[in-house]
């Protein structure tokens, strides 16, 4: 299996005929050219994995059907009864823990609002070819589970110990290189207390569902959906870092295929607005009447709270504060999105709406995208097309 750490797991020499099999089905990574449709393996990826409906923005907490799938090879078949999650390498004591070991433990529940990486892949020119996201690639759960920190104290990290590598148990090829879905992340992250990563097992109060990760899965507040690890099966304390493909190739920030980019870590501040009125079946442009339409949505960011939220009515050529739901209103959810409102008086003609999002470290969401070749972190703010009827129709 390519890119796994000599500690985690042993690794196996591929012979030369299996690679050359492996490349004939697994092409390298790409950009579309100018003029390039959507081709079928995007629609077949877009048909596996769905995004948020924006009008469940309503909703405080995501229902698990409507929160955002990200697969990357196969739901794998999994049976709570037998699941094993084993704790190994520097640390003094490894532990094999079934579903109800893990159950016995304090169970802690935080609510976190969950991003894929490539949000916005799909709106970036030249367009990387990959799962096509626009911007619904998002929701909010609550997640319980065990903290990770209580289960490697449980361990006892050894001193030369500086990462955590996790497995899951999807496997299959990507770039050539067959492969479980394994990322890691500093000592630091993984034993922090805020924000607590959690081993979660349940989701909105009752068990995972099978494409949230059944019956296992790693909670990361505040860093993409690569880091939070599906049908976790697996945990390696290491004395090296990771180098495995999901970690060194995937989920890089470059800008050209030789470019070793920086790692992908953090949500980047974005705010999405409820599309007002109601749509075309088609097109989804938006229809209005003209007098007073309530404009609302949410926003997140995974380096600090959200301390602003701007509407703009007129193509983002002028912008106004929105009204943030109170911290207090927020029951201590630092990890999940915020709520927001305005008022706009909707006049006859075609508008476009946007949204920005600042948060409390100063970052705020461009007008104007940077480009990069895997259309990662993309959060150009929201546009929305409006047609607003002539007055008494």
């Amino acid at each position: 299996m390519g890119g796994r750490d000599e500690e985690a797991h042993e690794v196996h020499e591929a012979p030369e005929a299996h690679i050359s099999a492996i490349r004939a089905v697994s092409a390298p990574a790409r950009v579309a050219e100018p003029a390039e449709g959507i081709s079928h393996e995007e629609l077949a990826l877009a048909a596996r994995n769905h995004g948020l409906p924006l009008e469940a923005l309503r909703y405080d907490l995501t229902p698990p059907g409507l929160h955002y799938v990200l697969v990357h090879y196969d739901i794998p078949a999994a049976d709570a009864d037998d699941w094993t999650l084993t704790v190994h390498g520097r640390v003094r004591t490894p532990l094999s823990l079934d579903m109800a070991a893990l159950r016995s433990f304090p169970a802690v529940t935080h609510r976190v609002t969950m991003e894929c990486a490539g949000n916005g892949r799909a709106r970036l020119t030249p367009r990387p070819v990959s799962q096509p996201w626009l911007v619904e690639a998002v929701g909010t759960a609550d997640w319980t589970g065990v903290p990770l920190r209580t289960l490697l104290a449980e361990a006892g990290v050894e001193l030369n110990a500086v990462e955590a590598v996790f497995t899951g148990a999807d496997h299959g090829v990507e770039r050539s290189v067959e492969q479980d879905y394994q990322r890691s992340l500093p000592l630091a992250d993984a034993t922090a207390d805020d924000p607590e990563v959690l081993v979660a097992y349940e989701m909105n109060g009752a068990p995972l569902p099978p494409q949230h990760g059944h019956p296992l899965r790693l909670v990361v507040p505040g860093w993409y959906g690569m880091a939070h690890v599906k049908w976790l099966r697996d945990i390696a304390l290491t004395s090296t870092h990771f180098t495995g493909f999901q970690q060194t190739v995937a989920y890089r920030y470059r800008q050209s295929a030789d470019d070793p980019g920086e790692p992908v870590t953090r949500i980047a501040p974005r705010a999405l607005m409820i599309p007002p009125g109601f749509p075309d079946f088609m097109s989804r442009a938006r229809v209005v009447r003209p007098g007073p339409v309530r404009l609302e949505g949410r926003a997140w960011s995974g380096h600090a709270p959200v301390t602003r939220v701007e509407v703009s009515t007129d193509g983002g050529q002028s912008w106004q504060d929105a009204e943030l739901a109170s911290m207090a209103d927020r029951d201590g959810h630092v990890w999940a999105w915020r709520g927001w409102r305005t008022t706009w008086t909707a006049t006859p003609g075609t508008h476009v709406l946007s949204v920005r999002a600042t948060d409390a470290a100063g970052h705020s969401q461009p007008l104007d995208q940077p480009w990069n070749r895997g259309g990662f972190g993309n959060n150009l703010v929201q546009r929305i097309a409006v047609l607003c009827l002539p007055q008494g129709d």
